[in-house]
């Protein structure tokens, strides 16, 4: 219990150094992380049902060759297709957001620095520090936020696309 009290007074400690702008930072990456966990989620357990649900469909079809049996598979694909892209544009968004918002934290913190010297008349060093850990730690972690989430965006618009290419290989049209 006292070691789960200290990280929180750590993490609480860290939010403070970084300003308002890191509790923005943190709640988008949080937001953004909730959502690829839910793409993954989704991928590994909910559409392998939708995938047979689909097929099965197609499959209990009794002719595949005419034009609106061609329509149905393409109804049936795109309906599997926009599923698997669900929310990935958003997601996407939410990383280009990041270091948007780091480089904001980094403009708060820079006036925080000026103010500092415009009060003190002079360029002390103590006196500047806070304003400066202001301005670099909220670029750090939007940074951080935006990599992480950038490969695992890669990743699951990958997968879909080949989930999608599978979808349309697995609904034969039997001539």
């Amino acid at each position: 219990m006292i070691a789960l009290m200290e990280l929180f007074n750590a993490i609480n400690e860290f939010m403070d150094t970084g300003g308002q702008v890191l509790t923005v930072i943190a709640g988008v990456i949080f937001i953004m992380w909730l959502m690829i966990f839910e793409r993954f989620v989704f991928v590994w357990y909910s559409y392998k049902s939708l995938k047979k649900h689909l097929i099965a469909s197609w499959n209990n079809r009794v002719e595949h060759t005419s034009w609106n049996a061609e329509q149905i598979r393409t109804a049936l694909i795109s309906r599997g297709t926009t599923k698997l892209n669900r929310n990935l544009t958003l997601i996407q968004s939410l990383v280009v957001l990041c270091p948007l918002l780091g480089l904001l934290g980094t403009v708060t913190g820079m006036i925080e620095v000026f103010d500092v010297m415009a009060i003190s008349g002079s360029g002390n060093a103590r006196s500047m520090a806070s304003g400066v850990s202001r301005a670099t730690i909220p670029t750090m972690a939007g940074m951080v936020g935006s990599l992480s989430g950038v490969f695992t965006a890669t990743w699951l618009k990958r997968n879909a696309k080949k989930e999608a290419e599978l979808l349309a290989d697995s609904l034969t049209v039997s001539h």
